[in-house]
């Protein structure tokens, strides 16, 4: 028999309290580096709390909740302090997706916020000569710079739910980026990934090569000139990026992108206008919601297929006692539920402004039921699978055309949040590929996207519909899933999110079960070693499942694997019934990730 939700809860967050105090301690800073805030994984107590991949960006947010703002306003100041010190994964020159959860309405709303290709694109923007350009020339280019929604989505939620001024909330990113942060092993190894793309632009180069060399650990790592681009964004509003002198010298570099003399890249210009720009703006979506074990998870509705995605996959395993299951069972059943919510998604999720997308139906129970009987104990479904129809439910129906997943950039990163009145956010922001289109807008101290290279090339079979082909003015796909988890009464259980292209998806959904149905606490289902199936004939495993017995087990059932350093890297809060908070963030993943709360437990 299920125990009921809200008790398995409680159990849960006690656990996580009294566990979580032996998550690994932080790497001490390297030797000569100016004092910082400490980097743990974790953190209990009260008054708010945030997590992050950096602990600079952490205390920004924790910054803003000691001086009386709220979880929307620490939000925006983590996420401008990660413009400066994760560059390559996040910035003003990106876009993302905003989960709200509203203490006082005990409600949840949404921020979509990502780029938007511009008005002159159609389904041949990355065609020619009726053929997809290689994706190196996407990547690196102009032609894959959308209009960003960063700056827009803080002035949106900031309008809707903040109580500070934006100016305010972007000083502590300002300071960072004027008095420098310290350069760790994973900055430094980003950049070198880096390096032959970046020399050929140099107002890359100048910036991320300072002297012409990678960055050293340890050294101090300045930016100036973004110091400043904030500065006139806290003066004049976060409009100054959209009209106006910034704008113009964003499309400048897309339209004729600033390359090095001798290089033999091929550079494509991008057609971004400032009519482009000055047309942006956010959209509110009623966030997707199903129900799991008696909890209510909400998550983004597309253009993103994070919500439909995780949703999806967790209708199909509601049937499964996955607390009872054997490890290997847990597996195996995260893994196919996984891989047919993938094939729905390349069938069915785009941009609802020009798609058709059956949000409604590809979340409801009667639909996973009928793709669930697809599963067997015993035996492995072929991939890649072809989707169902959600519209008209045909149980155990396997015919049709599969749709291929794309390639989605893997860099982008998460913030989570909340404050001492019980508001939660889960951000996940992004300039797509790391380091983005390696370009940056010169004097300006910013990296632009690449994310209109998450549309599809061009369609896998001319046959079958796609709806994620570009269009003028339209959002690609995305895989970010934010997601914020309610008790029966409304109030906030968890939120969590991941960076990782579509693993995102993969990582929220064993996440999640991780705690609510294996009784991890929740720095332990972050840190737990990930399996991503994503309708592929093989899933990605990372060294702690593929070196395991577990592997072999699978291998047994028909699993085919592939491995995978690194998948994700998650951040959460939890709401503990006495009202404490607990962060949670990497203890391995991308150099570990900084959890803080505002007064931490035993503290005054």
């Amino acid at each position: 028999m299920r125990r009921s939700a809200a008790r398995k809860v409680s159990v849960l967050a006690v656990a996580a309290t009294v566990l979580s105090m032996g998550a690994a301690a932080p790497a001490p800073a390297p030797p000569g580096a100016p004092p910082g805030p400490v980097k743990e994984p974790v953190a209990v107590g009260h008054g708010g709390a945030v997590a992050s991949v950096d602990a600079d960006a952490s205390a920004a947010g924790i910054e803003v909740l000691r001086k009386g703002g709220n979880a929307v306003d620490a939000a925006v100041a983590v996420a401008a302090a990660l413009g400066v010190t994760e560059p390559y994964s996040a910035g003003i020159g990106g876009g993302g997706y905003f989960v709200y959860y509203d203490a006082k309405s005990r409600t949840v709303h949404t921020v979509d916020g990502r780029e938007t290709a511009p008005r002159s694109a159609d389904e041949g923007l990355f065609t020619e000569n009726g053929k997809p350009i290689p994706f190196e020339e996407g990547m690196t280019s102009g032609l894959g710079v959308g209009t960003p929604g960063t700056p827009a989505t803080w002035k949106t939620a900031l309008d809707a739910w903040g109580s500070k001024r934006l100016s305010t909330l972007l000083a502590p990113a300002q300071r960072l980026a004027r008095e420098g942060f310290t350069v760790d092993p994973t900055f430094r190894a980003q950049t070198a990934a880096n390096e032959a793309r970046f020399r050929d632009f140099p107002a890359t180069s100048e910036l991320f090569l300072p002297g012409g060399q990678l960055p050293v650990v340890g050294s101090v790592f300045k930016n100036p000139d973004l110091a400043r681009t904030y500065e006139t964004l806290g003066r004049e509003g976060v409009g100054a990026l959209y009209r106006g002198p910034l704008a113009r010298d964003i499309v400048d570099t897309v339209r004729t992108p600033p390359v090095r003399a001798g290089a033999t890249r091929t550079v494509r210009p991008g057609d971004l206008t400032v009519r482009d720009l000055a047309a942006y703006r956010t959209e509110f979506r009623k966030p997707t919601k199903v129900s799991y074990r008696g909890l209510d998870v909400y998550g983004m509705a597309p253009s993103s297929s994070g919500g439909t995605s995780v949703g999806e996959a967790l209708n199909i395993l509601e049937g499964t006692d996955l607390a009872a299951a054997t490890q290997a069972g847990y597996l195996h059943r995260h893994i196919e539920a996984s891989r047919i919510a993938f094939a729905d998604r390349g069938r069915w999720v785009g941009d609802p402004a020009f798609e058709s997308v059956p949000t409604r139906e590809l979340l409801s129970q009667r639909y996973a039921d009928s793709r669930a009987c697809l599963i067997r104990d015993d035996a492995v479904l072929t991939s890649p699978l072809a989707p169902g129809d959600p519209r008209d439910p045909a149980p155990c129906a396997s015919g049709g055309t599969a749709a291929p997943t794309t390639y989605e950039g893997e860099n982008t990163t998460h913030l989570t949040a909340a404050d001492k009145w019980g508001n939660v956010v889960a951000y996940t922001l992004t300039i797509e590929s790391t380091g983005g289109s390696g370009i940056t807008v010169p004097g300006r101290g910013f990296l632009l996207n690449n994310e209109l290279t998450d549309f599809s090339f061009a369609a896998a079979n001319p046959a079958v519909h796609d709806p994620n082909l570009p269009g003028p003015g339209k959002r690609p796909r995305s895989s970010i899933s934010p997601t914020i988890v309610l008790d029966p009464h409304d109030r906030p259980v968890l939120a969590l999110g991941s960076p990782g292209g579509a693993t995102i998806i993969t990582t929220v959904l064993q996440t999640l079960t991780g705690v609510v149905d294996r009784g991890l606490p929740l720095v332990d289902a972050i840190a737990a070693p990930r399996a991503s199936q994503r309708n592929q004939a093989t899933t990605e495993l990372e060294p702690g499942l593929w070196n395991s017995p577990l592997r072999v087990e699978l291998e047994g059932i028909g699993h085919g694997f592939r491995q995978n350093p690194e998948i994700g890297a998650a951040t959460g809060v939890q709401r503990l019934p006495d009202g404490r908070w607990v962060a949670a963030a990497e203890t391995v993943r991308r150099g570990g990730g900084s959890a803080m709360v505002v007064r931490p437990a035993g503290g005054r």
